[in-house]
């Protein structure tokens, strides 16, 4: 081994030190629930998909719109998916505020069986096995929730549990949308 291997050798943990100390230091501080989406003030990514309730049955974004909604990215292996479910089937019930869902990179019998247990707040889930209407839609992680305009346009996104305290600013948002669509 050379000098200069050895050096390089002997500084390599101090760089990677060094890199993950900055990438830690621009997290520092942030409110991890906001998140800037560069589809904010964008209609919806067009997608033909199946619902996951039946692979015959084809949607697409036209098939949101008409009225504003949120669209819910969930997954079983998700433990804030399932933190959160029991509010949403709350909103979808009592306030009957329109919800659909993208089931993120999961098994179909699995997610169909966890809405069968937990209850179905979703006017319909999209089946997004590979986790391509995910990237289209920025997903860094789920559970992730855009709202959108009855036009399909997105107006905020969270990203992270929707529960009591996350719900009060993006639920302002959507009854100024629904009574702007009145």
């Amino acid at each position: 081994m050379t000098t200069t291997s050895k050096r390089l050798l002997m500084l390599s943990p101090m760089l990677i030190a060094f890199a993950l100390g900055l990438f830690l230091y621009e997290g520092i501080g942030k409110d991890l629930t906001i998140n800037e989406s560069s589809l904010i003030g964008q209609p919806l990514p067009q997608f033909i998909g199946q619902t996951l309730s039946s692979p015959s049955t084809a949607v697409t974004q036209a098939d949101m719109l008409g009225e504003p909604a949120l669209v819910n990215v969930w997954a079983t292996w998700c433990p804030t998916c399932r933190a959160e479910h029991e509010f949403l089937n709350a909103i979808a019930e009592q306030d009957k505020v329109r919800i659909f869902g993208v089931n993120y990179h999961d098994q179909r019998d699995a997610a169909q069986q966890w809405l069968q247990e937990l209850g179905n707040p979703y006017v319909f889930s999209v089946f997004d096995p590979k986790g391509s209407l995910g990237i289209e839609l920025g997903v860094v992680g789920a559970p992730e929730t855009y709202l959108i305009d009855a036009q399909g346009v997105v107006v905020d996104k969270l990203t992270g549990e929707l529960n009591e305290r996350t719900w009060p600013p993006l639920r302002d948002q959507y009854l100024q949308l629904l009574e702007a669509k009145n």
